[in-house]
C-alpha cells in the first residue's frame, strides 16, 4: 500500500467509525464571506461609534489650531523683526527736499541686505543714512503714541524717533567734484545732465562748491529739490566738511511703495553712466595692478631664461 505525504493543511480523517467534529459557528454574512478589508471584527456597532470618533477628531482639531495662534503669531513677529533688521524697512519722507522724485508723505522700500555684504553707496543711488553729525539740529520730532512705536518696531511702520534723512548719493569715494555758479555738477571733470532736478531749480546756484576731492568711506549728497535742499553743500563746516561717512548710511531707496497711485522704482539715472566718468577715479587703481604684474614677472622671466641658457651645449 502506498502512503501519501500530509499537506500543510491538515484534514480530518473520514474514516468510518470517527465522530465528526462540530463546524464553528459563522458571525457574519449569511454567505459564508468573511470582512475582506481587515477593518475590524464583526462585533463593531453600526453608525454612531464611527461618527462619534470623527466628531472628537473635529474638536480636537478646532481646539489645536486656537493654542498654536499665539506661537503663530510670534514668529510672524519675529520674521518681521529680522526683515526689519537684516531685509527691508519702510522710512517715511517728511520733507521736499527730493521732489519730484519723492513727495512728502511718500512711503519708501529700503534695501538693508546688501551693506551687510560690504557693498556701499554708488553713484546716483537714493540713500537713507543716520544724521552725520547735526543735521537735523533743531528739527520737530513728532510724539508717536503707542501702537506707531509698536508698528515702528515690527517694520510695519517707519519709525519717528529716528533721525534719518534721504539724499541722492553724487560722488563716492576718491572721486574729484564740483559745482560753479550757472553751471553743471561735475564728477571727475564729466557734466553731469540732471533731469531729476526739481523743475525751475539749478545745480548749484544758491551754493556753489569745490572742486574738491572726496575722501574713501564718504559720499557727497545732495537733495533733488537743490533750492530746498540743507544737503552736503550746507555742512562744509561741520566735523565731517559735508561728507557723510559710508557707515552711517542705512540702505538704498529702491521702491516708492506708498501711496499705490505713486507706485514707482527708483534707479540709478543714465548720466551716471555716461563713459569716462570713472576714468580719473580709477586710473592708479588700474596702473597699479599692472605695474605689480609687471614687476613680478621680470624675476620670472630671468629665472627661466638662466635655465635656458645653463642647459644649452654650445657648438
Amino acid at each position: 500500500m502506498a502512503v501519501g505525504a500530509r499537506s500543510g493543511h491538515e484534514q480530518p480523517d473520514d474514516r468510518p467509525g470517527r465522530p465528526a467534529e462540530p463546524s464553528p459557528p459563522v458571525t457574519g454574512d449569511p454567505d459564508g464571506e468573511s470582512p475582506q478589508d481587515g477593518s475590524g471584527s464583526f462585533d463593531d456597532p453600526p453608525g454612531d461609534a464611527g461618527d462619534a470618533g470623527d466628531d472628537d477628531r473635529g474638536k480636537k482639531k478646532q481646539r489645536s489650531f486656537w493654542k498654536e495662534l499665539p506661537l503663530l503669531v510670534g514668529i510672524a513677529l519675529i520674521l518681521a523683526l529680522l526683515i526689519k533688521t537684516f531685509l527691508v524697512q519702510a522710512f517715511s519722507i517728511p520733507s521736499d527736499s527730493m521732489q519730484n522724485t519723492l513727495q512728502r508723505g511718500d512711503r519708501v522700500l529700503v534695501d538693508k541686505l546688501t551693506p551687510w555684504f560690504g557693498s556701499e553707496p554708488e553713484r546716483g543711488e537714493v540713500v537713507v543714512f543716520h544724521d552725520p553729525g547735526g543735521w537735523l539740529e533743531g528739527e520737530p520730532t513728532p510724539e508717536p503714541n503707542v501702537l506707531q512705536k509698536f508698528l515702528s518696531f515690527i517694520g510695519l511702520m517707519p519709525s519717528a524717533e529716528e533721525k534719518d534723512l534721504i539724499k541722492r548719493t553724487i560722488a563716492i569715494g576718491g572721486d574729484t567734484i564740483e559745482c560753479r555758479k550757472g553751471g553743471p555738477v561735475k564728477i571727475n571733470g564729466k557734466a553731469l545732465d540732471e533731469p531729476y532736478i526739481y523743475p525751475g531749480n539749478t545745480a548749484c546756484d544758491d551754493q556753489p562748491f569745490g572742486p574738491f576731492k572726496v575722501p574713501e568711506d564718504r559720499i557727497w549728497v545732495m537733495g533733488d529739490h537743490r533750492q530746498n535742499s540743507k544737503d552736503s553743500r550746507y555742512h562744509m563746516e561741520d566735523v565731517n566738511e559735508g561728507f557723510v561717512p559710508v557707515d552711517k548710511v542705512v540702505g538704498r531707496a529702491v521702491v516708492v511703495a506708498w501711496p499705490v497711485n505713486r507706485w514707482a522704482t527708483l534707479p540709478v539715472p543714465s548720466t551716471f553712466d555716461q563713459p569716462g566718468l570713472n576714468a580719473a577715479a580709477s586710473v592708479a587703481v588700474s596702473t597699479a595692478p599692472l605695474a605689480m604684474g609687471a614687476l613680478g614677472a621680470v624675476p620670472i622671466v630671468l629665472w627661466r631664461r638662466k635655465r635656458l641658457t645653463a642647459g644649452s651645449t654650445p657648438r
